[in-house]
């Protein structure tokens, strides 16, 4: 009777191990993703700027629609390119919160 009791603790003590190390893993993850999404606000916020303050100080309606232009365009291309940044950073995250799982479990079907 001993001996299952004591199973059952370390078993359970695993358990709550591996759930810590994956909530550690998550937690710094998210932490980084957050870090990363602020940084993209920041730079999308001074490149909005800049692109208002060239409008404003434009000569003509040509120059006007070609800094529109511009940063409509350099927008979009920033968009996709960190919006792909941040599903890869994602896809490990949760890769890393698994791992503890895998350990125990064996690999998750991909």
């Amino acid at each position: 009777m001993i001996q299952d009791f004591d199973g059952m603790q370390k078993a359970s003590q695993q358990g709550i191990d591996m759930a810590m190390e994956s909530f550690g893993s998550m937690s710094q993850g998210l932490q980084a993703l957050m870090v990363e999404a602020a940084d993209y606000s920041k730079k999308n916020f001074e490149t909005g700027s800049a692109a208002l303050e060239k409008i404003l100080t434009s000569s003509s309606v040509d120059k006007v629609v070609e800094a529109q232009s511009e940063y409509v365009k350099s927008t979009c291309e920033g968009y996709m390119a960190q919006m792909s940044k941040l599903g890869t950073m994602m896809t490990e995250v949760t890769r890393d919160a698994c791992k503890p799982y895998e350990r125990m479990f064996g690999a998750f079907p991909k």
